[in-house]
């Protein structure tokens, strides 16, 4: 079983996003405790990706073309740290 946890920050941005972004990582956190984050990344909707540079060894889920998640995925056991949801910059 997949466990999610998140951070104080991570808690304070996704109070700020709209309800409709937030509806959906809320969605996303259901598939991913049911069904586990393997399965969930076979989803194309979200985009999962692991990302480069600074940000080398997390990961990046897009909510919409503006917003992503970004999350850590521990190898000891099977848990998500959310770290951050923000308005990506292109």
């Amino acid at each position: 079983m997949t466990k999610i946890k998140r951070t104080v920050k991570f808690d304070k941005e996704l109070k700020k996003i709209p309800d409709s972004i937030r509806k959906k990582f809320i969605f996303w956190v259901f598939l991913v405790e049911s069904q586990g984050i393997r399965e969930v990344r076979k989803h194309k909707g979200y985009h999962d990706e692991s990302l480069r540079g600074d940000r080398k060894g997390q990961r990046s889920i897009r909510l919409n073309k503006a917003y992503r998640a970004i999350y850590i995925e521990t190898k000891t056991t099977i848990e998500i740290l959310m770290l951050e949801v923000n308005k990506h910059d292109y």
